[in-house]
């Protein structure tokens, strides 16, 4: 059975990595493991070692923090809706090209969407 934290935990992997770019395969390479490997952690099957989150850390540029983001007091589940916004890769491609447009397009572009949002 899955704990709330190994699952939290690996879809803050899963988001960093589909942020990046990175492919299961490159991430598994960088840290020296089978991508069969992340697959697990990711979807919270197997649980990451305090080494092997510190090798992931070190691969996709965060911090091991970062991988706890979103935990309030230690309950995974008030996570939920931001999780399952996360691993959609629509919602990740979007905002990965968001941040590749550059600042001040972006920002107009940003505005231009709550626009539309509170229109609708």
């Amino acid at each position: 059975m899955k704990h709330p934290v190994d699952a939290h935990v690996g879809k803050r992997i899963r988001h960093r990595r589909w942020m990046v770019g990175m492919t299961q395969q490159q991430l598994a390479d960088k840290v020296g493991i089978k991508f069969q490997q992340i697959q697990k952690y990711e979807t919270g099957m197997n649980r990451v070692s305090a080494s092997r989150l510190w090798d992931v850390a070190d691969a996709l540029g965060v911090s091991i923090s970062f991988f706890f983001e979103g935990l309030a007091d230690g309950q995974a589940g008030a996570t939920q809706a931001q999780g399952d916004m996360m691993a959609d890769k629509e919602a990740l491609e979007l905002v990965r090209s968001y941040y590749a447009i550059p600042e001040a397009q972006r920002r107009r572009l940003f505005d231009l969407a709550r626009v539309l949002s509170e229109a609708a």
